[in-house]
């Protein structure tokens, strides 16, 4: 939502009277915050592949794609050259690769890279998820050998969770670690894993006990995807991406050095990931806000521009509501983390709502083009299928980093405070769980 767009000028008219009554909410950048801001975009303007910033600006929702050119190959070259500029992984300490700058400076620069910010999306997952971990639980030597090159674009990581039998129910996996002198020996699958076909590491969490209640018998470990016994199958998406795979692990050796955490710890060491994988898609995700703004500005319906009608004004100013909301309840997110403190479960309110609302948003812009909503792709007139897009890839934004349902659960009961679910297997060994396959 720029200045000057449709749904900037929108959103202001509603909100300019309560930030002029209260003195309380200045959101306005300090003067080091102004300095760091301009430092930023000169470099951006300087440095940025303005050639790519029409594409990237028009890339469909939910479909990020160069017409000519490979998206792991920019984003590697332009993930390098923020590197050496001392702008890549900015919030990571300078000794593993950052620039050791606030959260708010964070902030400050994802505003300020804008479109280009689209070019780092392999990066997404080991920058917010794998690194952080590594950071948290890793040795010293982990830590320089490998974050480093992650932060330079050298080596992109993926996360390995999920299995067709334990989504949401992550503690419930089947994915085996028998320790082997100073090795673990890995067998078992991992499914939707993002990004994993053209990944050098990933950050595994595996079953090295079953005769422990499911969540005590886990253990967290990292590896490198080329290892003898690891094989990655592409999945085929609705939109016709191949962004998540399966991978399958056979015989797989990981050495001892490369677990992170206590054995058996694996649960604790998880939840670092999660919190900070639900930022992460909370704060990155994009709504479709701006987009639905300028889409309906320039829209006609048979009396009139879409915009004008009542009842899509009605629709955008509750979207605009819940988008403001969004970016308040993050600056939550940013004042815990500006006191150095972990991501809490504020975070799934976040991608709850950007979730929900990327999936509503795109089926009202098909509802309004009528049976132009049946088109797809890049060529069309009235929206380049952007909304369409935008709508096939909506369903694993809410089941990606955790269901609409698990967060509700999470909300409610680290949140708010409710009494928990009632959980039959929890403190039943693994082993003893009833369960098919197995």
């Amino acid at each position: 939502m720029g200045p000057g767009s449709a749904a900037h000028r929108f959103a202001l008219r509603r909100v300019r009277g309560t930030r002029e009554e209260s003195s309380k909410m200045n959101f306005d950048d300090t003067p080091q915050e102004a300095a760091f801001r301009a430092t930023a975009r000169q470099w951006v303007d300087a440095n940025a592949p303005k050639e790519l910033h029409v594409e990237l600006s028009k890339s469909s929702l939910g479909r990020i794609r160069l017409a000519k050119q490979d998206i792991v190959e920019v984003g590697k070259a332009w993930q390098k050259k923020k590197f050496e500029g001392n702008w890549a992984c900015l919030h990571w300490p300078k000794e593993y690769g950052g620039r050791g700058a606030t959260p708010i400076e964070k902030v400050i620069w994802q505003q300020e890279e804008g479109v280009y910010g689209k070019l780092t999306q392999p990066f997404q997952i080991g920058e917010g998820m794998c690194g952080p971990t590594v950071m948290a639980f890793g040795s010293e030597d982990a830590k320089r050998r490998y974050l480093p090159k992650l932060a330079s674009g050298e080596e992109i990581w993926c996360q390995l969770f999920s299995e067709p039998s334990a989504g949401s129910d992550v503690a419930g996996l089947r994915t085996r670690a028998e320790k082997k002198g100073d090795n673990w020996v890995v067998n078992g699958q991992k499914i939707w894993t993002s990004g994993a076909h053209y990944s050098d590491y990933g950050l595994l969490i595996a079953r090295t006990d079953p005769n422990v209640p499911k969540h005590k018998g886990l253990t967290m470990f990292f590896l490198d995807m080329k290892s003898s016994g690891v094989e990655v199958r592409p999945i085929r998406q609705a939109n016709g991406m191949q962004e998540f795979n399966e991978v399958y692990f056979t015989d797989v050796v990981i050495p001892d050095s490369q677990r992170l955490g206590a054995v058996g710890e694996g649960w604790s060491v998880s939840l670092t990931t999660l919190m900070n994988e639900r930022m992460s898609i909370g704060s990155r995700l994009a709504t479709g806000v701006p987009e639905m703004f300028e889409f309906c500005s320039n829209l006609m319906l048979e009396d009139g521009l879409a915009i004008d009608d009542p009842a899509v004004r009605s629709r955008l100013a509750s979207w605009a509501a819940k988008s403001s909301g969004l970016k308040y309840t993050s600056y939550r997110t940013i004042s815990a983390l500006s006191k150095g403190e972990r991501p809490g479960p504020e975070n799934s309110i976040g991608k709850l709502v950007s979730g929900m609302m990327l999936q509503d948003i795109a089926t009202y812009a098909m509802d309004l083009q009528g049976a132009a909503g049946v088109l797809t792709g890049n060529d069309e007139e009235t929206v380049q299928g952007q909304f369409q897009q935008m709508l096939l890839s909506s369903p694993s934004m809410r089941i990606a980093g955790g269901t609409d349902e698990i967060l509700r659960n999470i909300i409610a009961e680290r949140v708010l405070g409710l009494p928990g679910d009632i959980r039959v297997d929890k403190d039943v060994p693994y082993n003893k769980i009833p369960t098919k396959g197995r």
